[in-house]
């Protein structure tokens, strides 16, 4: 197992899949189209995994970016976190988890943070979370406009 960053249209593509087993409301061409954005606006990072025994698409993906915020300091925020149905449980989404975390030590960081949702279908993500020392820390709230 070999873990890449996307950057080309080609490798973003190939990532859609992945992305889109977590984001199913969004169309593939939207969400490139979002990617390349935060690519070029937000210092949007997508990494993946590449399994030489797969063939197209990558089993699973992680998007995040590193930000600065007063109540933690210098932070990897984990965005998406997303593997295909087919490919769960193969401990690709713990390789992504510890590559991410080892990117924030590299970088100075005092934290990785992630949002996850509450219905039974993230139980696994959360164990996986959990296991890898991640602390519930608060409640996420949302007004949509």
């Amino acid at each position: 197992m070999i873990l890449k960053i996307a950057t080309s249209d080609e490798d973003i593509k190939r990532c859609l899949p992945a992305m889109l087993a977590l984001r199913s409301q969004l169309t593939p061409d939207l969400a490139f189209e979002r990617i390349r954005f935060q690519q070029a606006n937000d210092g949007f990072v997508l990494a993946f995994v590449e399994d030489a025994t797969l063939a197209k698409p990558v089993p699973a993906v992680i998007g995040y970016r590193f930000m600065n915020l007063l109540y933690s300091g210098k932070t990897l925020y984990i965005d998406d976190l997303s593997t295909l149905p087919e490919a769960r449980g193969k401990g690709y989404a713990s390789a992504l988890l510890d590559f991410v975390i080892e990117e924030a030590r590299k970088a100075g960081c005092q934290c990785v943070s992630l949002d996850s949702g509450q219905n039974p279908a993230r139980y696994d993500a959360h164990r996986l979370y959990l296991n890898k020392r991640f602390n519930i820390v608060s409640h996420h709230f949302k007004l949509d406009l």
